[in-house]
């Protein structure tokens, strides 16, 4: 929306503050909206979401705004706290708190973040305490870590040991995905491991057997026991968790009608529960390097389970599989983190529609495949968030166990954050 179309709200607040009324009330959340709209552009568009760069530019940036607002109105308690305050215009602030902190993350693409910049209202009050919101954020993530890269070694190959499986994953030999996430510096959860997920089954144990079995028929790439709608969620779920659900929270937040603090709120939540989930899945997967179903069903002669039979030609519905260890499940888990925190702020049981009109046909960077039908509709956040975890055995990348562990610890960390983090002032 540009600046023009919110001169009438902009206005009311006015007129509303020459009342004694509380003028805040009146502004739409248009800049908010905007600008995590234009940072999850401008990070798809360097590197797929294949770091951590987008998210954890998302995060700061709203947590900047955050800050920048509650310093002109203490609605909710502010990630850095300060005794500043400012009477600067409530939009132009976020506006420049957001601006700062994407610029400095992002600054070749300083053209189209000034673009963004351009279409709110500025002043110096408001480029001074957009500034100060944004250099605070920004001073408490610095050498965070989130691009760190350690070494990876792979271990001797036994029972439930990951193992490389280059030929599917489409990877150069040798390589692992994602051991500098584990090791990254959380947001809220102080450390990786705080919510450190409980070991897998052991290989010879009836549940491990439930879960071969289950990921080996459902999971196949021509299954007969996989329904057509099964399939189709099991594909349409491929979406990054950063980008379809920012996407969908901002649709919220226009259906809704959310005001500016409680946007900024929600996106900050939102995006640092989906980095520290990223963080703490992968903490598990280092820690307990569980292997694949790939790995697990073309080896099964080797398992020591006599009850697992083998299948050496075995594949998924997508024919990949991802370089990095199984256990628990990312996605299970930053989707069910993300899904926590929309549930927190628009009510758990509050029916929804999410679209997700394209994934990648097999690993990143493969064709593009529609969805047809793109749309799916549910009756609560936590009912979509067990159908994306579910949805990766189903695909035939994950054990049932990998996916629920994964979705319990997402519910953890999004607890967590509304619990204690951006509470309401008063």
């Amino acid at each position: 929306m540009h600046r023009l179309a919110i001169l009438p709200a902009l206005l009311l607040a006015g007129a509303a503050l020459g009342c004694g009324a509380a003028a805040p009330d009146a502004i739409p959340a248009d800049v908010v909206v905007a600008w995590n709209a234009r940072i999850f552009a401008v990070a798809e568009d360097e590197d797929g979401f294949l770091t951590l760069k987008g998210v954890r530019t998302a995060a700061m940036m709203h947590l900047a705004m955050h800050d920048a607002l509650n310093a002109i109105d203490r609605r909710y308690r502010p990630f850095r706290p300060t005794d500043a305050r400012s009477d600067a215009d409530p939009v132009a602030a976020a506006n420049e708190a957001a601006y700062a902190v994407a610029v400095s993350q992002y600054p070749d693409r300083e053209p189209d973040l000034e673009a963004e910049r351009a279409r709110w209202p500025r002043s110096d009050a408001a480029r001074a305490l957009g500034e100060r919101a944004a250099a605070a954020i920004l001073a408490a993530r610095d050498g965070d870590g989130w691009d760190a890269d350690p070494a990876y070694r792979f271990h001797p190959m036994g029972p439930g040991v990951y193992a490389e499986f280059n030929e599917h994953s489409g990877t150069p030999e040798g390589f692992v995905f994602g051991a500098g996430w584990a090791v990254a510096t959380p947001f809220m959860l102080g450390s990786p491991d705080r919510f450190r997920s409980p070991p897998p089954p052991e290989i010879a144990s009836n549940a491990y057997t439930r879960a071969f079995d289950e990921v080996k028929e459902v999971g196949r790439r021509a299954s007969a026991t996989r329904t057509a709608g099964q399939a189709h969620f099991a594909m349409w779920w491929k979406e990054f968790v950063e980008s379809s659900h920012n996407r969908l929270a901002r649709e919220l937040v226009v259906a809704d009608g959310l005001d500016p603090w409680e946007a900024a709120r929600l996106f900050a939540l939102l995006n640092m529960s989906v980095f520290d989930g990223y963080v703490a899945s992968f903490d598990g997967k280092f820690h307990y390097n569980h292997w694949r179903p790939y790995t697990a069903i073309r080896r099964a002669s080797h398992d020591g389970n006599p009850d697992t039979a083998e299948d050496p030609d075995w594949t998924n519905l997508h024919d990949h599989t991802y370089a990095f260890p199984s256990y628990p499940s990312a996605h299970g888990t930053v989707c069910a983190a993300a899904m926590t925190v929309m549930a927190d702020v628009f009510g758990r049981d509050r029916p929804f529609e999410m679209t997700i009109p394209e994934v990648d046909s097999a690993g990143p960077m493969s064709p593009k495949v529609r969805m047809a039908p793109a749309t799916r509709a549910f009756s609560s956040f936590a009912e979509a968030a067990e159908e994306c975890a579910i949805s990766r055995v189903f695909l035939g990348i994950h054990f049932r166990y990998d996916s629920e562990e994964g979705t319990k610890l997402g519910r953890k960390i999004g607890d967590l954050a509304v619990r204690e983090f951006l509470r309401p002032a008063r």
